[in-house]
């Protein structure tokens, strides 16, 4: 088929985005994945196998870069706004694509377990298309500045076991926006956008749920393959991260997202340890 976005099935509609280059054949593919899901009309299965990962690709903007070269900037001025959203609007795109290859990559779960994670593709892309209209009402688009090197590198490390991925992505990346979001909000108001800390407000809302079907889905695997959830959780933080995440954490949006008081304790632990 020439044109992927034509099909009905969810997995030529996950490569049609992960594969693109151009920022709107991407939102166009999540779309149109949202509106077959609505209509019921979306196919699950494919007998294609899933394209190696480093067939991903992304626009030549924004100029990628290692975190320490990322310049700071106040949120007093309107460029430090700008700076911010920026890099919100590079998360949430970079999370279009963690939750469609999770889905494309890993297919020997449960159709739900596809139709949760398409969900979540859908939610980042609405994310994404706020956060780049409030760029453009403030004189500035998605491109225009370097972004964070390092967003995709859990999903390249965690390409071959859908447990690490769920260990590292949405129950590490994602809850650690948990814990930094409501500052970022914070910020904001002190300097009068309300207009951001509204976006801001939805993505944190919509980013609880994200979080707590990682939490699902990981106990779901862990019960499948006999382990202790709070034991392989632990254990694949320390496989794969060169040192414990860091806090402070937002305790109470966590436990709402799934985490008990005892993996809490323990990441407090470590931080402390660390």
């Amino acid at each position: 088929m020439n044109d992927p976005t034509q099909s009905t099935c969810i997995h030529d509609l996950a490569a049609a985005c992960l594969h693109a280059t151009e920022v709107a054949d991407k939102l166009a593919a999540t779309y149109q994945a949202r509106d077959l899901f609505g209509q019921g009309a979306l196919a699950w299965g494919s007998a294609i196998p899933p394209a190696p990962i480093a067939h991903t690709r992304f626009p030549a903007r924004p100029q990628q870069v290692e975190p320490r070269d990322l310049p700071k900037r106040s949120l007093a001025s309107v460029d430090g706004r700008i700076a911010l959203l920026h890099a919100v609007a590079h998360i949430e795109f970079t999370a279009i694509h963690l939750a469609w290859d999770i889905l494309y990559r890993f297919r020997d779960l449960l159709d739900e377990f596809r139709a949760d994670w398409l969900g979540v593709a859908v939610e980042e892309a609405e994310h994404f298309d706020m956060i780049r209209s409030r760029l453009r009402e403030l004189g500035a688009d998605y491109g225009d500045l370097p972004v964070h090197r390092g967003l995709w590198s859990l999903a390249v490390d965690t390409a071959d076991d859908v447990l690490a991925r769920l260990a590292l992505v949405p129950r590490c990346m994602e809850a650690r926006g948990l814990d930094v979001t409501p500052g970022m909000i914070d910020g904001l108001k002190r300097h009068g956008d309300l207009a951001s800390v509204a976006l801001l407000e939805r993505i944190l809302h919509d980013e609880v749920g994200h979080v707590v079907l990682g939490s699902r889905w990981f106990a779901y695997v862990c019960r499948e393959r006999g382990l202790d959830a709070e034991t392989a959780y632990f254990d694949l933080l320390g496989r794969y991260l060169r040192s414990p995440p860091r806090g402070p954490f937002n305790v109470e949006l966590r436990k709402t997202a799934g985490f008990s008081s005892s993996e809490l304790e323990r990441l407090e632990r470590g931080r402390a340890a660390a």
